[in-house]
Parts: C-alpha cells; structure tokens; sequence
C-alpha cells in the first residue's frame, strides 16, 4: 500500500502525539495526590486501568509513528528516484 505525503505526515504527527500526551498523563498519574492513583501509597485500580491505558496508546502511537515514517521516507525515494530518471524529451 502506498501511502500519499499528508497521510504519512499525519500519521507521524499522530505518533509523536500520542507520546507527548501520554507520557504527561503518566507523569501526572505517577504523582497523583487526589487519592485516585495511590492509596496510603499503594495503587488503585484506577491506576492500574490508566497506566494500562497509558502503555496501549504507547504502542500504538508508536506503530501509527513508524508506519508514518515509513511513508514519508518512501515518498522522499520516489521523488529523487523521479528527479534522476530521464524525461523521454531527454531533459
């Protein structure tokens, strides 16, 4: 499947995202002081869910990254490759 340069950007940015917010969320998580996270210092299930939450969208925004990368780096080849092919006028 050929990815167009928007959608590989896209995704890329998708990737990046994911991490930028989910590694706050974990930060914030790690130091709750609501009581949701840890109680008397041991974690909840609430932590339990959103750190697994956490560790899925880690993943996953890492594949959709790379799948980006891949595609804008694939797009990158094909336009030098169609830079460096003669044109049929010879030019």
């Amino acid at each position: 499947m050929k990815l167009s340069r928007p959608v590989s950007w896209f995704l890329l940015a998708f990737g990046v995202w994911s991490w930028v917010v989910w590694v706050t969320f974990a930060k914030n998580l790690w130091k709750d002081g609501s009581g949701l996270a840890f109680d008397h210092g041991h974690p909840t299930a609430y932590f339990w869910v959103h750190l697994t939450l956490a560790i899925v969208s880690f993943i996953l925004g890492t594949i959709i990254g790379v799948i980006g990368i891949r595609g804008v780096l694939a797009s990158r080849r094909a336009d030098r490759q169609r830079d460096e092919t003669p044109r049929p006028d010879g030019h």
